[in-house]
């Protein structure tokens, strides 16, 4: 799944999604299954103020990967079954852009080249110091920053911003403009929860909620599902009771 790239603020000629999510600290996965160490870095990078997911085997990590979004993944090489190799070889020919640091206690030059041959960003030989990990994480995330973001992408979701085109498993979608804003706040909101007073201010640029649109919005939500959802398997846009809407992938 690609990750959706949000926080590019370095070229203001570059197409951004109108619809920036809420500044919130950034999101990384570990995915190793040596749990003492696994649970030391966690600590250190929350105490860092990063969010930090954990899995301990490439099954957790593919269904962590495919239900969320990740600024950063730290991987390790050697894991049970399949390998770590495996899972960034199989992320990066779906088109995924999220740097990778993998972390192993193979050290031959040989390894190394067939880590970054195999679409790692960076690589750290164990044991490390937790400072020097640190280091390598805020310089991939700075080296993140800096890219462009033409489109959002989730799941099978494809967004094209400069072109307002949609696409799901390659079949194009036809939308309205209300409904491809809508889309685009869903997916810049991915996971998260919006209410109906959230679209009301950013999508309707309604300031006032004397008078009431939710029933609009509701209206409108209908068709949008209808769009994106009735002729696949995966549902994608749920119905959150007496809140509001999410952006989710859910198997039917």
């Amino acid at each position: 799944m690609k990750r959706v790239y949000l926080r590019n603020n370095a070229n203001r000629n570059v197409l951004q999604p109108r619809f920036l999510r809420v500044l919130q600290p950034m999101k990384i996965l570990i995915v190793d299954d040596e749990r003492k160490m696994v649970t030391a870095v966690q600590q250190g990078l929350e105490s860092e103020g990063y969010l930090v997911r954990t899995a301990f085997s490439f099954e957790e990590a593919d269904s962590l990967l495919l239900k969320e979004n990740f600024d950063l993944l730290l991987l390790d090489i050697m894991l049970p079954g399949k390998n770590g190799l495996a899972l960034l070889r199989r992320l990066r020919s779906e088109g995924l852009r999220m740097p990778v640091l993998l972390l192993t206690a193979l050290d031959s030059v040989e390894d190394r080249v067939l880590g970054l041959d195999a679409g790692g960003d960076d690589y750290l030989i164990k044991p490390f110091a937790f400072s020097e990990l640190l280091a390598r994480v805020r310089a991939l995330l700075r080296r993140m920053d800096i890219a462009p973001c033409n489109s959002l992408d989730y799941g099978d979701l494809h967004l094209d911003l400069s072109g307002r085109t949609v696409h799901r498993a390659g079949q194009k979608l036809e939308l309205t403009a209300r409904e491809f804003d809508l889309l685009e706040y869903l997916m810049v909101n991915h996971g998260q929860v919006v209410s109906r007073e959230m679209l009301a201010r950013d999508v309707w640029r309604e300031s006032s909620r004397y008078t009431t649109i939710d029933n609009v919005i509701d209206v409108q939500m209908a068709r949008l599902r209808r769009k994106i959802d009735e002729p696949f398997t995966v549902s994608l846009i749920h119905t959150v009771r007496g809140v509001g809407f999410i952006l989710r992938i859910e198997t039917l």
